[in-house]
């Protein structure tokens, strides 16, 4: 009689289920960017979504899963540029005098990442305590969650920064794997994209003074630095699209942009009398928002602003370099660095807001499990040892495209805006 209970070591439907199980865990993920995540729909669903008014493109994060085999290894996504242009009146001549359009161009590339774990041996199983092929499982996840995480958090703010400890999943720029692990290109904000704190008027366009960043150890992250962000984005041309999630009654009506700050920025933010009513004011959000946990716990609601916690700071500290685009119609960076006198008790942070489609995550089907994520367990030394490996197929972009604003083309980050200030750290290079 056939076994109905047991499925056999390297039966491949094995490998499928463990796979289908690892991409569900990770999709229902409870973290910050998982929340800040919709999905991008493909082919000719896109414009029924479109004519359906779908919110999904509103999210900071947008998915595209269409990659199958023969499909290649790109993503390829268009903005229609904004059409200007005036009535014609009356009986005026209107034939031949359509405004023209045009559409942008980025995309993405993806490649396979992955994550191999040793599960031990004949001996270690006897000498262990615990089943170290059952617990791969999970270490393999977290590493894969960590990275995923903070490869978008990179895109999004970009640049890596340089603080660093265990728990980073993604290396400094000078690792010589670093551009291989990121997939595809880190860019620098765009000039209308980057901004830096300022103690007269909340905030001001990103500025260099004799090779280095125009801030002081006095720059922090202020309300006045969050009323100077809300006053730019409503005064420029095209600004980032609001965030509306699914199901927020008011999204509409009270749209909302989400700024994710670091502990050190939040720290000192938080510590304003007006805080808590900031918190209450996201809670009160929250019941308009089938209670999304963004807005949960320690979120704060300031003047159409969401502040959230990131995961990991992106920092720079005295001497480190700064990459920024000088020029609204190029994407050449130029550097500069942080000031000498921020010495080791300061340093630079990036908090990060975004709209709708800020970066783009796109994955692609493996031929082991037809899905993104894949598993495997094999055995080696005749039996002996035990190897399991988790991978997926995946890779992000910021999303930019080159945009007419009336007055010239500007490259412009379509959904994230920077915004670097000081804050006091408690140790070098922490």
């Amino acid at each position: 009689m056939a076994d109905k209970t047991n499925m056999q070591y390297g039966d491949p439907k094995a490998m499928v289920q463990q796979a289908v199980g690892l991409f569900a865990t990770h999709t229902q993920r409870n973290t910050t960017m998982a929340r800040l995540t919709g999905s991008m729909p493909a082919g000719t669903s896109g414009a029924e979504a479109t004519l359906r008014k779908q919110t999904t493109q509103h999210m900071p994060i947008v998915k595209c899963q269409d990659l199958s085999k023969g499909k290649g290894d790109e993503v390829t996504f268009n903005l229609l540029n904004p059409v200007g242009g005036y009535p014609i009146m009356g009986s005026a001549y209107a034939e031949g005098r359509g405004v023209g359009m045009d559409l942008s161009e980025d995309r993405l590339r993806v490649n396979q990442a992955r994550w191999p774990v040793d599960a031990g041996n004949t001996m270690t199983s006897i000498r262990s305590p615990v089943d170290l092929r059952r617990l791969a499982r999970p270490v393999a996840q977290a590493q894969a969650d960590g990275y995923v995480d903070q490869s978008l958090l990179v895109h999004m703010a970009g640049a890596r920064g340089f603080h660093d400890n265990i728990e980073w999943r993604v290396p400094l720029n000078t690792h010589p794997k670093y551009a291989e692990i990121m997939v595809n290109p880190v860019k620098a904000p765009t000039k209308n994209r980057h901004f830096i704190s300022d103690g007269t008027n909340g905030v001001k366009p990103f500025a260099v003074n004799a090779g280095e960043i125009d801030l002081t150890t006095t720059d922090l992250l202020k309300m006045d630095t969050v009323d100077g962000i809300r006053t730019y984005m409503e005064q420029i041309a095209l600004p980032p699209p609001p965030v509306i999630f699914e199901g927020d009654a008011a999204g509409t009506d009270s749209p909302l942009r989400v700024l994710l700050v670091s502990s050190a920025q939040y720290s000192g933010f938080s510590t304003d009398p007006s805080f808590r009513q900031l918190q209450a004011s996201a809670m009160a959000r929250a019941s308009q928002a089938k209670q999304n946990p963004l807005f949960l716990g320690e979120a704060g609601l300031w003047n159409g602003i969401l502040i959230v916690k990131m995961p990991k700071p992106i920092r720079f500290y005295a001497g480190d370099t700064i990459k920024y685009c000088a020029a609204y119609d190029t994407e050449t960076e130029s550097s500069c660095v942080v000031p000498s006198s921020f010495g080791s008790t300061f340093a630079v942070d990036r908090a990060i807001l975004l709209g709708g489609q800020a970066v783009a995550e796109a994955f692609g089907a493996s031929d082991k499990a037809k899905i993104p994520f894949f598993w495997s367990e094999k055995e080696l030394d005749h039996g002996d040892k035990v190897e399991v490996l988790l991978g997926l197929i995946r890779g992000v972009s910021k999303i930019r495209f080159a945009i007419d604003h009336g007055n010239g083309v500007q490259f412009t980050d379509y959904g994230a805006t920077v915004f670097d200030t000081a804050v006091p750290i408690i140790g070098a290079r922490n």
